[in-house]
């Protein structure tokens, strides 16, 4: 009945401990542990009382699932949270004791999910309403648009038993989700816009009812000219569709946030080609990928996972994870992404991250994670939300008593009609959707630009952000160092001074450690093996080779050895005023010779950093490099200052230092030797490249560790920030100006007195344009 390899949601609920269901068919509470028949229909497992149910079931599973909101598959021992208040978790799916809103599950969304169960559920109700809505329309607002022939024709007293009957299922069916989160609110003492709904409708229906079946219980003050009492049923249906239609268009605009995630997932292979050790090939599943298969990449396709190419080579374009448009070329040893495409190659590669661990797992998980969170400014719009709900049911209750006492006859009437209006005009839900609307929107849109933004908070303070520190290497440079230049010491050969440092550098992990092995080997120079090897942080490394005493570094190794640079000054600033990086080779306690080390600038710096100068950064670079090195490199590229022969563990210090002097500040850095200064800087941005993505440290990571992504993430900052704004702005003017006209502010000047119907749709208007708003970000330029 449905693919057996879905994730399957089991139909039942706890109670007492024991795990029971309900039976489809005939409603009964079935125990599970007692071996009764199930069966699986759409990823839901169902349990039956007795085979007869079980059978019936399955005859026409439709028939007994079609009306129950539907229960989205998700995974065993999935939590479920609001979207509105990310602090709520409950086990099971409900309501959220706050707001009211449906709780949501937290994992990642899987690519098979189906729509949220609460959209389908409210479209039903709202369809219903729309139904029975036009036809109460069409009967009481008729005399007005020249139909009035359909109310005359069945008489007053039979028109308003229509109304009854037309506005029933709409008020006390389609709208009993608003009554049910409303009652909870007031026993809970969470106020929130389910409160006013169900007191404005609740209001207007109830007094209609009495209306019509008990006129006579009113006093003078309620009757009109003709004597009858007005009644209220089309205001009240019609403000229960509206609500709905602005409930709908809010779930479906989260479902579109959540379309950013499933496009993510849908970049990622379904299957991959697997080479057997016997050297056959098949196609599998993606699932079935384990760590160390061998697979085969064919032009065209795509990279099912992480992994590095062992044989074969091409050129894989890279832009769906970061960002940047031009093919990379991948040869034997290089590493791949899942989910990037292979253009015109064929290469073997080994599979190093599978499931969880790939790259675009991670990403998808920390957009997920990242459209929950909170940003600061969230506090402002719920601490307004929270005065603002007792505020306007003491509005609305004033309303009343003013126009009970000093308005026309009837004045009850007229008091039921403005308070009402006033309830339903004031609905904060423009309010509440304001913050988490654009982050949930801005998170979705980073990620497609290969920036991951891990929460609101981060996003948030980027906006602010006026320092910002990058590190030379890697960053400002291309990271692919190159040997330049070998100035021997007196009485040494060049020759040797490099095999020394080739066979010390083999073991060091340093980028500049590959420059010169590289070197050597370019030159036909055989490094030898070194003993007792030992890298000094920030300084270089030390061992044995052949028995002798043999280090390499900076100027500070040398002051640890008590050695002086003092003969070899005049080469090695000549060479660093080139922007070169210079290390010493020492051998059996003397200096025997220097190496200079070049990392070009990459080509698209210069412009960059002119991008980040015009988005108001002021940029500091840090570097271990020797202070005139990096001065020459700072000129070239206009740095405002530097920080020179820093060692990994200062740069805390120095953004401390500059967060003191009022700065506020963002470090880029690129991987674990940052992450105390990632943690401690306002804003970290991870230089992420492969596995880095999971720095925890970071609240930006730049898939492609370049200046660039910092580019976007700070116009994609900016713009959020400016449309949370705007969209506040929006929620609080249409509240603002419309709960004195709904209160009948304009009546003694201009006779105008809103009705609750036209209060309905200012409130749809006020959600409608928040989430419109919102959604702009989708389309960012950055």
């Amino acid at each position: 009945m449905t693919d057996k390899s879905a994730p399957r949601h089991e139909h039942h609920h706890h109670e007492h401990g024991a795990a029971n269901s309900k039976d489809p068919v005939c409603g009964m509470n079935v125990t599970l542990d007692a071996g009764k028949p199930s069966a699986e229909h759409e990823g839901v497992v169902y349990h039956f009382c007795s085979q007869k149910c079980h059978d019936k079931f399955v005859a026409s599973p439709d028939r007994y699932t079609a009306n129950r909101p539907a229960v989205p598959d998700v995974p065993k021992g999935t939590k479920w949270t609001c979207p509105m208040h990310p602090e709520i978790i409950r086990d099971t799916p409900g309501e959220c004791p706050k707001c009211g809103m449906a709780l949501e599950p937290m994992g990642v969304p899987t690519a098979a999910d189906g729509p949220n169960p609460e959209l389908v559920d409210f479209t039903r109700r709202l369809w219903v309403g729309t139904a029975f809505s036009i036809p109460l329309l069409i009967l009481t607002m008729g005399p007005l648009i020249g139909l009035g022939f359909i109310r005359e024709g069945l008489g007053e007293r039979t028109a308003q038993w229509a109304e009854v009957l037309l506005s029933s299922p709409v008020i006390l069916w389609a709208g009993w989700p608003f009554f049910t989160r409303g009652v909870t609110s007031f026993v809970t003492k969470n106020l929130n816009m389910f409160s006013l709904i169900a007191m404005g409708v609740g209001a207007a229906y109830l007094f209609s009812i009495v209306a019509v079946t008990a006129p006579g219980v009113f006093p003078a003050g309620f009757r009109m000219e003709d004597g009858t009492v007005g009644v209220y049923f089309e205001a009240a249906a019609v403000i229960v569709t509206l609500v709905l239609l602005g409930q709908v268009m809010e779930l479906q605009a989260r479902e579109g946030t959540g379309r950013a995630i499933r496009a993510l997932l849908d970049l990622a292979a379904k299957t991959a080609r697997v080479i057997r050790p016997d050297g056959s090939e098949e196609e599998i599943p993606l699932e079935q990928v384990r760590v160390g298969d061998r697979l085969r990449v064919r032009p065209g396709d795509k990279v099912p996972v992480d992994g590095v190419v062992i044989e074969g080579h091409s050129s894989v374009d890279e832009s769906m994870v970061t960002g940047e448009p031009v093919p990379v070329e991948k040869v034997a040893g290089e590493a791949v992404t899942g989910a990037t495409f292979n253009g015109n190659g064929t290469f073997v590669m080994e599979a190093v991250r599978v499931g969880a661990d790939t790259l675009l797992a991670q990403i998808v998980d920390m957009v997920a994670n990242a459209q929950r969170s909170r940003a600061p400014i969230q506090k402002f719009a719920d601490m307004v939300a929270g005065r603002f709900v007792p505020a306007v049911i003491g509005s609305a209750v004033l309303a009343f008593i003013a126009w009970a006492l000093w308005g026309p006859a009837p004045a009850f009437a007229y008091a039921l009609v403005a308070a009402v209006a006033v309830l339903i005009i004031a609905c904060p839900c423009a309010l509440g959707l304001a913050t988490p609307m654009s982050i949930m929107t801005a998170t979705g849109r980073g990620a497609q630009a290969g920036v991951l933004i891990k929460n609101a908070e981060a996003l948030e303070r980027f906006a602010k952000v006026d320092t910002l520190i990058v590190d030379k290497t890697g960053t400002l440079t291309v990271g692919k160092p190159k040997l330049i230049a070998v100035l021997p010491a007196e009485g040494h050969d060049e020759n040797e001074v490099l095999r020394l440092a080739a066979s010390l550098e083999r073991g060091s992990e340093h980028p500049l450690a590959e420059a010169i092995v590289v070197g050597a080997e370019e030159r036909g120079i055989a490094p030898a093996r070194a003993e007792d090897f030992e890298a000094i942080t920030g300084k270089g490394v030390k061992g044995r080779i052949d028995g002798r005493d043999v280090a390499l570094g900076n100027a500070r190794l040398l002051d640890d050895l008590g050695l002086s640079a003092q003969q070899h000054s005049a080469d090695a600033d000549a060479r660093r005023d080139q922007g070169e990086t210079v290390m010493y080779v020492v051998l059996d306690g003397a200096v025997a010779g220097l190496l200079s080390v070049a990392d070009p600038i990459k080509e698209t710096t210069p412009a960059v950093l002119k991008a980040l100068h015009d988005l108001g950064f002021r940029i500091i670079m840090a570097t271990g490099d020797n202070e005139r090195t990096a001065r020459a490199v700072a000129a070239r590229l206009g740095i405002d200052e530097i920080r020179a022969d820093v060692l990994p563990a200062d740069k805390a210090r120095i953004i401390q230092e500059l967060q003191a002097q009022g700065r506020k500040v963002a470090m880029a850095g690129d991987g674990v030797n940052d992450a105390p200064a990632l943690a401690q800087a306002d804003v970290g941005i991870a230089m992420g490249t492969g596995a880095d993505v999971a720095i925890e440290s970071a609240g930006f990571t730049l898939v492609k560790g370049n200046l660039g992504g910092i580019v976007r993430a700070r116009r994609l900052s900016r713009a959020t920030m400016r449309n949370i704004k705007q969209n506040l702005f929006f929620a609080l003017i249409y509240n603002a100006a419309g709960v004195p006209i709904a209160a009948g502010a304009l009546y003694p000047f201009f006779g105008i007195l809103i009705s609750p119907i036209f209060a309905a749709f200012a409130m749809s208007a006020s959600s409608l344009s928040v989430v419109l708003n919102a959604l702009r970000l989708r389309k960012l330029d950055i």
